[in-house]
């Protein structure tokens, strides 16, 4: 299954999420959201797979601006265009010759020959990141209510979109799909990203109520600090008193577990244990047969007269 999600960069709540199987483009999936993107938000932030002329187009006619990062089929010269400032200009994109599939021809006529973004070049100078220059591509076209700093900021914080899917494939549980049909799947995906929102929700309260950072308290801890908690709050579920106290004591909890604050850290993807050696189940167990020792492997017996 291939997923697209949009997040609330403020909460961390999962608000869209539209899904297919493997051969399906994440940018397909990402155009069966434009409905209710322009109906909730004003600003999309996203990686390179999603920058496009017609995509960045079609949004801004509908309202909503967008923050990407260039595509690496698509130069950027910054000697051309309106110079705004250094590493920054205003550039015409000029519309493919070739009309995609999934526009129709009359949208495609529609659509002017060339229109405005502009490209904004920005340096990283953090020791340890693998990135040292990127291009964001944006709507966003005034230089003075939103300067290159600013936008090398709000991208800085389009990662953490990877930690909220992160959190939802590892630590409740959905990296491995287990139902069998495609309709129990659908069921437990959605199941995932309903106690992926509730967790956040609590943890917005709690942020709320003992004026914590958000982004400070921990999602693994409030996993666990919940699944510890949730007995005893069922017991006192019909005494609203006692359980309205018990709650507040949930939320000091929540606000305690504060992750350090570590901003730039970098934080390499490396597994922590390595897998046991043992063979890939590549069949149904009992055509499968006898395996060999991971460390031995089964030696054909010779004959002998």
């Amino acid at each position: 299954m291939k997923i697209v999600g949009v997040f609330s960069l403020a909460t961390g709540l999962w608000h869209l999420l539209a899904y297919g199987n493997l051969h399906n483009n994440e940018r397909i999936l990402f155009r069966r959201l434009w409905d209710e993107i322009c109906q909730r938000f004003d600003l999309i932030l996203g990686d390179r797979g999603f920058t496009s002329f017609f995509d960045m187009y079609l949004l801004k006619q509908r309202g909503v601006d967008t923050v990407l990062r260039r595509h690496q089929m698509r130069a950027a010269d910054f000697r051309q265009g309106k110079r705004l400032g250094r590493h920054d200009h205003l550039v015409p994109w000029k519309k493919p010759a070739c009309r995609p599939d999934w526009l129709s021809p009359e949208l495609y006529a529609a659509i002017p020959e060339e229109w405005t973004a502009r490209e904004v070049k920005i340096i990283v100078a953090v020791k340890g990141f693998r990135t040292r220059a990127y291009v964001i591509v944006t709507t966003l076209l005034d230089s003075v209510l939103y300067p290159p700093s600013a936008l090398a900021e709000l991208y800085f914080l389009r990662w953490s979109v990877e930690l909220r899917l992160r959190d939802v494939k590892c630590i409740l549980g959905l990296d491995i799909l287990r139902c069998k049909s495609p309709a129990m799947v659908q069921k437990e995906l959605w199941m995932q990203v309903i106690a992926h929102n509730l967790i956040r929700a609590l943890m917005l309260r709690a942020a709320f109520v003992k004026h914590q950072s958000l982004a400070r308290i921990s999602f693994k801890g409030a996993v666990d600090t919940l699944r510890q908690w949730a007995p005893l709050l069922a017991a006192t579920a019909r005494r609203p008193a006692l359980y309205r106290r018990l709650f507040q004591k949930l939320l000091a909890c929540l606000a305690r577990d504060l992750v350090p604050l570590r901003p730039e850290r970098v934080e390499p993807r490396a597994k922590k244990r390595r897998p046991k050696n043992y063979q890939l189940l590549t069949k149904p167990r009992h055509l499968m047969g006898n395996l060999p020792h991971r460390n031995r492997p089964l030696r054909k017996l010779k004959k002998h007269d």
